[in-house]
């Protein structure tokens, strides 16, 4: 894949013997993966961990603007997030919404450059398969307010009938399985990837895997259009588009705000379409969602929640 870097790569672009990238994979936490049986860096982490290593950062020179009726949402992407975002244009005609899908990681890098008011995230922590904290401590200078906006169905993308007969991730190791894949700033792309390493999967063996969509519906095109058999993506899609759907897990979808824009009006207006009947109809409208918790704060006031 060209978006890992070799342990010989990594020492060229920190300037040190390769000798020292072991110790800062041990000591410093250098990201890595053995899923290949040999060290492999994710190119974008490894830039991550240089920039959330350095001292004295300065602050952003364009700071966003008082809300004046713009809100900005980015991060990952989700079905029912879009139409929450054409609720609110519809409901409050004098403000308007706009969303970048960036992915996860995306979303907190721009929320991290003061580029949004809101940040959509499903990153799961490996070490005790809670959401988002750990990395929004990584990425951003101070703890953002965690709200709430669902939980979801993630899984695989197959096409109706699943006439590869594909039971488990073990399965995608087959040659003749063609995949589509989500970017590497997705929590879809990390979920997946998880999920290879622990079913044995070669990433790099498969067919289609570096082929990357951006949305979760596009994945759902790939499988029906046949030009891929299998992708990561949640159980909304399968629903949409009346394809198979294997599930792999129930995931927490928040949204991440800063604490100076939480009070922002068009913040709040969002906030609390979620508590609304249409938002509920909608949400019951699709597949695979819970939104019995919408619009609770998960962090700082209910930590029990997380």
């Amino acid at each position: 894949m060209k978006n890992l870097l070799s342990t010989k790569e990594v020492a060229q672009l920190l300037d040190v013997n390769e000798k020292m990238v072991y110790g800062l994979i041990a000591e410093k936490g250098l990201p890595a993966t053995k899923v290949t049986g040999k060290w492999l860096f994710p190119k974008h982490l490894v830039e991550q961990w240089i920039e959330n290593s350095t001292q004295n950062f300065p602050s952003p020179t364009s700071p966003l603007p008082p809300y004046h009726g713009l809100l900005i949402v980015a991060g990952s992407d989700d079905p029912l997030l879009e139409r929450t975002l054409n609720l609110f244009n519809k409901t409050f005609p004098k403000h308007l919404a706009v969303y970048g899908n960036v992915g996860s990681f995306g979303g907190l890098k721009a929320m991290n450059n003061n580029l949004c008011h809101m940040a959509s995230s499903h990153l799961i922590q490996a070490e005790d398969g809670d959401y988002n904290f750990q990395f929004a401590e990584e990425e951003l200078s101070a703890p953002p307010a965690v709200i709430n906006f669902c939980f979801r169905e993630q899984g695989l993308i197959l096409a109706k009938g699943n006439p590869l007969n594909i039971r488990s991730v073990a399965d995608l190791g087959r040659k003749e399985i063609r995949a589509v894949n989500r970017p590497l700033t997705t929590g879809t792309r990390l979920l997946f990837d998880q999920h290879l390493e622990k079913a044995g999967v070669a990433a790099e063996t498969m067919v289609g895997y570096g082929n990357e969509v951006h949305r979760h519906l596009d994945v759902g095109l790939e499988v029906l259009s046949g030009r891929a058999d299998v992708g990561p993506a949640i159980r909304a899609v399968a629903g949409i588009l009346e394809l198979d759907f294997l599930p792999l897990g129930r995931e927490r979808f928040d949204l991440l705000i800063s604490r100076e824009r939480f009070f922002d009006k068009g913040v709040q207006q969002f906030l609390g379409l979620l508590h609304d009947a249409t938002f509920s109809r909608q949400a019951e409208a699709l597949t695979g969602y819970d939104v019995s918790q919408a619009g609770r704060t998960i962090y700082p006031s209910d930590p029990e929640n997380r």
